[in-house]
């Protein structure tokens, strides 16, 4: 099989802190992986790598078998293929909903703001949002911004999404509005990496499950193994706690 994305005995540590401990996995295109396990597990720092956010200590990463950890690697035309959303919203409060999404694309691809215009209303019409593209951060819910925060990512089309808790900072009866959008992405082909508390959605929308613990992957199967079979104690006692 052609892997999207390889991980390779990914390595990453913030001083005597270890957040990834060689981390392997591969995600295939069109593929939608969960990362599940407690805060400070790595889950986060893993996302970051894979966005070049931060430089892995050893091992490789891989976009279409090109090894993107290279260090004389340029990584903002990589970030422009891997879109990353976290779970603060990280909207301009000066700017409205348009605008935030329309900011990046101007800046970065020079697109006219006519022929901008057409896409950033396509998408806001795709997720709900046609009525609130004026709207500014602070007239939106919770959710909204969160769906802006997708829309703004989609607008580089990127061709790999990834997700860090991105219900978490939501109240629990806005968070099914954004896993509606990433199961959307999901069923439109989109390639996604997601980390997130939301047991009921790994099971029901991934399609493998990769259990960190300490920088490590205890566990990664699809997810009637990892929920109804888990072959380690570790994995056990941790859905044991969470479902």
């Amino acid at each position: 099989m052609t892997y999207k994305l390889q991980l390779l005995d990914v390595n990453k540590s913030f001083g005597s802190l270890e957040g990834c401990k060689g981390i392997s996995f591969n995600v295939a295109k069109g593929e939608l992986v969960c990362l599940i396990g407690s805060s400070g597990s790595g889950k986060s720092t893993l996302l970051r790598c894979i966005n070049l956010l931060e430089e892995v200590d050893a091992g490789q990463i891989l976009l279409d078998g090109e090894d993107i950890t290279d260090p004389d690697l340029d990584p903002l035309p990589i970030r422009r293929r891997i879109g990353i959303v976290f779970q603060s919203f990280n909207l301009f409060p000066h700017m409205n909903a348009m605008e935030n999404v329309m900011l990046a694309p101007r800046r970065v691809y020079k697109t006219p703001r006519a022929q901008l215009l057409t896409t950033t209303t396509a998408l806001f019409e795709r997720f709900g949002l046609a009525d609130r593209m004026k709207n500014y951060p602070d007239q939106l819910s919770g959710g909204q911004q969160q769906r802006v925060a997708i829309i703004r990512a989609l607008a580089m089309k990127p061709e790999i999404m990834l997700f860090d808790e991105v219900t978490s900072a939501l109240d629990p009866e806005l968070v099914g509005e954004v896993l509606d959008v990433l199961l959307q992405l999901k069923n439109e082909g989109m390639t996604l990496v997601l980390a997130t508390h939301e047991m009921g959605f790994a099971r029901k929308a991934a399609d493998n499950i990769c259990f960190l613990d300490q920088g490590v992957i205890v566990e990664s199967g699809p997810p009637e193994q990892i929920f109804d079979n888990p072959e380690q104690s570790r994995t056990r006692e941790f859905l044991s706690r969470v479902m």
